[in-house]
This record gives C-alpha cells, sequence and structure tokens, in this order.
C-alpha cells in the first residue's frame, strides 16, 4: 500500500504550489509586457500548476489527520 500524506501534508503541499504560483506569474506570466511570451508562459504555467493541484488532491489522505 502506498504511504500517502496525511491532510495536513496535502494542506501545505498545496499552499506551497499557491505561493510559488504566485510567484511565477508575477515574473513570467500573463500581462507580462506586451509580447505573446506572457501568455504562453502564462498558460503553460497554469496547466502545471492544475497538474501538481489534481495529484496533490487526488494523492492525499484526506481522512488521515497527520502531515
Amino acid at each position: 500500500m502506498r504511504n500517502r500524506p496525511g491532510c495536513l501534508g496535502g494542506l501545505f503541499q498545496l499552499l506551497l504550489i499557491d505561493v510559488l504560483f504566485d510567484f511565477l506569474q508575477r515574473r513570467f506570466g500573463f500581462g507580462r509586457g506586451l509580447s505573446c511570451t506572457g501568455c504562453g508562459c502564462g498558460l503553460i504555467l497554469l496547466i502545471i500548476f492544475i497538474a501538481l493541484i489534481c495529484s496533490t488532491l487526488a494523492g492525499t489522505n484526506w481522512t488521515h489527520f497527520s502531515f
């Protein structure tokens, strides 16, 4: 059986993902400059972070109260 993190670990992972996403969006994401690179990087970051959030939500044991 896989050793999945508990709900506190899942919440901590989601917090880290949120902080990293906000930082990267400010540096490279949507609305950055007048060229299309902001839109392209922003879209790529969005897709990557949606995948990370889905894997965190699916890989966490939300009924177990621990890290």
